[in-house]
């Protein structure tokens, strides 16, 4: 797993570079292989990785040609390289083979659009320097976290709680409505989380910061729609053809995989399956 986290200064002050990185460092043990950071002006991005892809060439924050958007990404794009192919076509050049990369294409080429094109698991940030945006980006299934805080001076963002309280202005009050959904439920109901202030972002929803406005997006959300006229045979044959795709996509990696055998059906099913299309 990797880690990112960002601040934006929506009263145009500086971002405080050691801030930034006593964030980042709070979530060393999420990628131990490279870390990264970008600051400019009132925006600052970073992130520590766990190299999965392009081990070299995939160091974060990436850019596009002209430096004017920049990503970084905790998690991964399984359908990179079809969006490379499709983005090269259209006059796109990238600079590593990153599964990162194609992500900044895509936001230059469909806006915050881009999200939809995307297969995968993930938490993602996107800085727009030319229309002064940030776009922040859950996936569908809520895999990857992000929690952010928000207030009149600055946005915060980050793959874990405890990123968020390593910045000066954020305070540790207890949100004692969360507190009791806790003890009520045994969890606490997105968005709240346990203090006031930090809140997650909802699964399949963008956090979008522009001209000092913070509102989120829904991008996605479940089609429960039921096919009545498929078969039992069919329904079958269908849950092992979307069942092996998705087993595939996850193996793609530029190191090597394994997988926790817990005894249970799924996790041996995984395994099964991995061993079909594995010539390892």
């Amino acid at each position: 797993m990797c880690g990112i986290c960002g601040i934006y200064n929506k009263n145009s002050q500086p971002v405080d570079p050691d801030v930034l990185r006593r964030m980042n460092d709070a979530m060393t043990h999420r990628g131990p292989d490279d870390w990264g950071m970008e600051v400019a002006e009132n925006i600052g991005l970073a992130m520590r990785r766990l190299s999965i892809i392009d081990l070299a060439g995939g160091h974060q924050p990436i850019h596009n040609e002209d430096k004017s958007i920049w990503v970084v990404l905790n998690g991964e794009i399984y359908n990179y390289g079809d969006l490379r192919t499709k983005l090269e076509s259209l006059g796109h050049t990238f600079y590593t083979h990153s599964d990162t990369e194609s992500i900044v294409h895509l936001y230059e080429e469909y806006g915050d659009d881009f999200v939809t094109h995307l297969r995968g698991m993930f938490g993602i940030a996107v800085w727009d320097k030319r229309r002064q945006r940030v776009v922040i980006a859950r996936d569908r299934a809520g895999i990857k976290p992000i929690f952010y805080y928000q207030d009149d001076s600055r946005l915060l963002f980050g793959s874990e709680m405890k990123v968020l309280l390593q910045h000066p202005a954020v305070s540790r009050d207890i949100d004692y409505s969360a507190l009791d959904a806790y003890f009520t439920n045994c969890f606490i109901p997105a968005p709240k989380t346990v203090f006031k202030n930090i809140h997650k972002l909802l699964p399949g929803h963008l956090l979008i910061v522009e001209k000092e406005q913070v509102f989120t997006k829904k991008y996605w959300e479940l089609d429960y729609q039921i096919d009545e006229q498929m078969t039992f045979t069919e329904s079958i044959t269908e849950f092992r053809r979307q069942f092996t795709e998705a087993v595939k996509l996850r193996m793609i990696a530029d190191v090597p995989l394994g997988a926790f055998l817990s005894g249970g059906i799924d996790s041996s099913a995984v395994v099964a399956t991995m061993s079909e299309l594995s010539d390892r």
